[in-house]
């Protein structure tokens, strides 16, 4: 597997992300924003967390709208896969790539700390390591991670299995528990809680080592 791991002026996970798909046995090249073009071959893109361009307008507005994001766009367009968290969430609801959008936490305070989550499917390669019901414990670290959609769009959400996790306690207001989504095609992911910050003994867990190998053995098999 060959991982793209996109730098905006003010991502600070963009080398957390790399680590962690190095450490399920990808190839990672890193790309910076002002690229127009994806290197030959890559698989899956990563877009990580942090502030890109200051949270300025709207958290991942500015980022949705980079030379680099076009090549994003056109990769998710041709089937590939796309993993974007926390920051990188807003940037994919920005793009349109993923419906919804992430508004302030309801409490109005950033929050970070761990939280348990629940897989609420199993059908994507993000999410094949698990079953569904399998909980698992992330690190969450944002100030505008209350996800929200229009009812038709959670409807559609629900009935077409494209809820990827749900919070057990939800710590920022998400309509219907949600800190994660997939695209209707499966191949996009829009987390906001950071599973590459949990695969490492040292880093107090490793919950999110199941996401990277579940991506790299869904490479394996095409």
């Amino acid at each position: 597997m060959k991982a793209a791991v996109i730098t905006f002026p003010g991502s600070n996970c963009d080398r957390d992300l790399a680590v962690a798909f190095e450490a399920a046995g990808a190839e990672v090249v890193r790309v910076w924003h002002k690229d127009t073009d994806l290197p030959a071959g890559v698989d899956v893109v990563g877009v990580p967390g942090g502030f890109s361009f200051g949270d300025y307008l709207r958290c991942g507005a500015i980022a949705a709208r980079s030379p680099i994001a076009g090549a994003m766009i056109r990769h998710a367009e041709r089937g590939g896969y796309v993993l974007g968290i926390c920051n990188g969430f807003q940037v994919l609801t920005e793009t349109g790539l993923l419906p919804g959008a992430l508004m302030r936490n309801a409490g109005l305070k950033f929050i970070c700390r761990p939280v348990e989550l629940s897989v609420a499917t199993a059908d994507s390669a993000f999410t094949a390591g698990w079953a569904v019901g399998d909980v698992v414990r992330f690190p969450i670290a944002h100030h505008d991670g209350n996800y929200t959609a229009d009812p038709d769009t959670l409807a559609r959400l629900r009935a077409e299995d494209r809820v990827a996790f749900t919070y057990l306690e939800n710590p920022n207001g998400s309509m219907a528990d949600i800190a994660g989504v997939l695209s209707d095609n499966r191949r996009v992911l829009g987390l906001m809680p950071h599973p590459e910050r949990a695969v490492d003994p040292a880093q107090g867990g490793t919950d999110g080592m199941g996401m990277f190998r579940s991506l790299l053995g869904a490479m394996a098999l095409v």
